[in-house]
């Protein structure tokens, strides 16, 4: 297994949590399951630990701003009006 979950990384992914409004400790948490996560999605889509990080970063700031994961890209909640 890889170890996203160890060294840099928490602290890494913790800060991104942080600038998007998560206090510190919440964000640590948050970041440890998103490492843990994209180390079992690594696992069972045979893609690197990295691109299964990118993907769940990429869900998780598109769900802080307000998109859902069935939105396209481009498409928020905001584009009817």
């Amino acid at each position: 297994m890889s170890a996203l979950s160890e060294g840099p990384y928490v602290d890494q992914v913790a800060t991104i949590f942080e600038r998007l409004g998560a206090e510190p400790q919440q964000a640590k948490t948050m970041a440890k399951q998103l490492l843990k996560r994209a180390e079992q999605l690594s696992a069972e889509q045979d893609v690197t630990p990295v691109e299964a990080l990118q993907e769940l970063l990429q869900k998780a700031v598109q769900g802080r701003q307000g998109f859902s994961p069935s939105e396209k890209e481009g498409q928020g909640p905001d584009s009817s009006k």
